[in-house]
């Protein structure tokens, strides 16, 4: 769809409350359980979507990550929840537990394949060298049917399977994926926009394969999103190269910003030709693009303040965003002590880290997605689910 009406989602977020807390009455009320169509999620993505496993890999993080919900870092790119998160919880389930992480893992109502810095093309690099993760789209595919085999196993084996789904949850399931960021970005400093367009189709060919897959193995209900406005991320206005020509008039890089919707209509033009082959699938392009970009552009027709300005960094107006020290470290520079810190009021940003979204963003997003309108071909969520609150 196109742009948003200014106050759409502040006012889809006052209706979407009111009609969970009717349901909440209505069950405490006569009894009844919540019903959803959907058991579990599997997630595959990059931090956007990563609930720890990038950190149980490499246990590196440290306040202020996670003040706002957890009160501590749990391995989430953000100040609180993610997008992932609030799904659900508004469809009723706990938390993904990454599918990486040893300890405390509850897998019964799905697991996250997501890890920070990951690409959907296999990297040609090292995690030590560029920072990119090890953990592409293809080792998620792989995890996720290597995990579905041992739970196959493992139940017909009569074994502990305390923690793991049942067998027939892998066709009553939400297939998630919010990846591609990286691929877009991590070259764009040094072969630009032109360069980078070069293997964009390889990138959705990658996500389309990886659904196929999923779908061979028992999937249905497959949500994409696809990549956010980057043309106005602090960070990226801070690092990649522009002019005072290329700002919009909400400070929005329009040459990045414009590359990204030629990739977004390249993901929508692949699912649209994947979906013929899958007859039994929904495959659903979710235009989060366009909430983020409202809201970025509108912050306070949302319930916020600041669009393009980071909460967590250093540097101060107009991004408050510095690639010398990032959120939560601290360095020496020009002989100085620095620390990027966080902001008093996350709840007012848009941004958290100058990279990625603050958890007031996220809800707003997940909120947008909950309410149906930003779904390619059109899909009934809330009727195939009673929405849970995610306050």
């Amino acid at each position: 769809m196109g742009y948003i009406r200014p106050r759409s989602l502040a006012v889809f977020r006052q209706l979407l409350a009111a009609a969970v807390l009717v349901l909440a009455l209505h069950a405490k009320d006569h009894h009844i359980d919540a019903k959803c169509e959907f058991d579990a999620i599997f997630n595959f993505g990059d931090s956007n979507s990563d609930t720890g496993g990038f950190y149980a890999a490499f246990p590196a993080q440290s306040s202020p990550w996670g003040m706002t919900y957890f009160g501590m870092p749990t391995g989430r790119a953000s100040d609180g929840r993610l997008v992932v998160d609030f799904l659900a919880q508004a469809l009723g389930l706990a938390f993904l537990s990454p599918y990486l992480q040893a300890l405390g893992s509850d897998f019964t109502h799905g697991a996250n394949f997501a890890t920070l810095a990951s690409t959907v093309l296999l990297p040609n690099t090292s995690l030590f060298v560029t920072g990119i993760s090890p953990f592409s789209l293809a080792i998620q595919r792989n995890q996720m049917k290597e995990f579905k085999a041992r739970v196959t196993q493992l139940r017909f084996q009569g074994k502990d399977t305390k923690g793991l789904p049942p067998l027939n949850v892998f066709g009553k399931s939400l297939y998630t994926f919010n990846i591609g960021q990286n691929d877009f970005t991590s070259n764009l400093a040094a072969i630009g926009i032109e360069g980078v367009k070069q293997y964009l189709p390889d990138v959705v060919n990658e996500i389309a394969w990886t659904i196929k897959v999923l779908y061979d193995e028992g999937g249905r209900t497959f949500l994409v999103q696809n990549l956010a406005p980057i043309g106005c991320y602090p960070a990226f206005l801070v690092e990649l190269p522009h002019g005072r020509s290329d700002l919009d008039e909400y400070g929005c890089m329009t040459s990045y910003n414009d590359a990204v919707s030629y990739y977004n209509s390249l993901l929508k033009g692949r699912l649209d030709q994947l979906r013929p082959q899958l007859p039994q699938a929904s495959v659903i392009y979710v235009d989060t693009h366009t909430v983020e970009l409202e809201l970025f552009r509108n912050p306070t027709h949302h319930g916020l303040k600041y669009g393009t300005r980071a909460c967590c960094g250093h540097g101060g107006d107009p991004y408050n965003f510095d690639p010398r020290v990032f959120c939560g470290n601290t360095k020496v520079i020009n002989g100085s002590t620095v620390t990027a810190s966080a902001c008093s009021d996350p709840q007012n940003y848009v941004s958290w880290d100058g990279i990625h979204f603050s958890e007031a963003a996220n809800k707003a997003i997940a909120y947008a997605i909950l309410s149906g309108d930003y779904f390619s071909p059109s899909f009934p969520i809330g009727k195939l689910c009673d929405l849970q609150p995610i306050g």
